[in-house]
């Protein structure tokens, strides 16, 4: 299978002299950008390390085995979108959202395989500790929305209401990448109506939503 990988994916130069970061920065930029497009059991080492032009022991040396490896590529993303989604603060928490939103879609678009590889895969890759790390991501967006709605303790109806629209925007994320056949922009509108619309429905089952929404949106 790795013939076969690197055949089709191409080779980078030949090695070069790096600091022990740079190398590894390196090494987790190729198991990104291949582990976005093929399955995790498809990618071997050799893809890996002809990727980045170093050597199968280097990449053995830094991460011990695929499994190491593919599991630091998808914390080094995890990291990385969650530091983008940290809010600034100062406006409505619509506003709030829809900043949030845009800080989102720049991570998808100048980091697309590392925003691939996340959330790349069903139920059968989640297992373990990758599906810690993903959750994880899940979690830290959940509780962001939940802080800038100023809810600490959401019933059912809410916390289901919030989940279902971060799976929106995981999915919209990466047909957006797929696509592009939409405007960045409009798709970042169209996602926050999509959470007004949410919230307007879910008001009709719960008091607690209601108020939320009309402070929210109609406040």
């Amino acid at each position: 299978m790795g013939a076969t990988r690197q055949a089709e994916d191409g080779a980078r130069p030949a090695r070069r002299r790096l600091s022990v970061d740079r190398r590894r920065e390196e090494l987790i930029a190729a198991a990104l950008e291949l582990f976005s497009r093929h399955d995790a059991e498809d990618v071997s080492i050799d893809d890996v390390a002809l990727s980045a032009g170093a050597s199968r022991a280097l990449v053995y040396h830094y991460f011990g085995g695929k499994q190491e490896l593919y599991v630091a590529a998808l914390r080094s993303a995890a990291e990385e979108l969650e530091a983008r989604l940290q809010p600034q603060g100062g406006g409505r928490p619509m506003e709030e959202l829809a900043r949030g939103l845009r800080r989102y879609f720049d991570f998808v678009e100048e980091h697309a395989a590392g925003f691939a590889a996340l959330l790349r895969g069903g139920p059968a890759n989640r297992a373990g500790e990758i599906g810690e790390i993903v959750d994880g991501v899940r979690r830290r967006m959940l509780h962001l929305i939940m802080n800038e709605m100023r809810v600490t303790d959401p019933g059912p109806v809410l916390r289901t209401t919030l989940r279902s629209w971060i799976a929106s925007v995981e999915t919209a994320g990466l047909d957006w990448l797929e696509h592009r056949d939409m405007e960045r922009a409009e798709l970042e509108r169209l996602l926050v109506e999509q959470m007004a619309a949410l919230l307007r429905v879910a008001a009709g089952h719960d008091d607690e939503v209601e108020r939320l929404a009309h402070t929210l949106l109609d406040g």
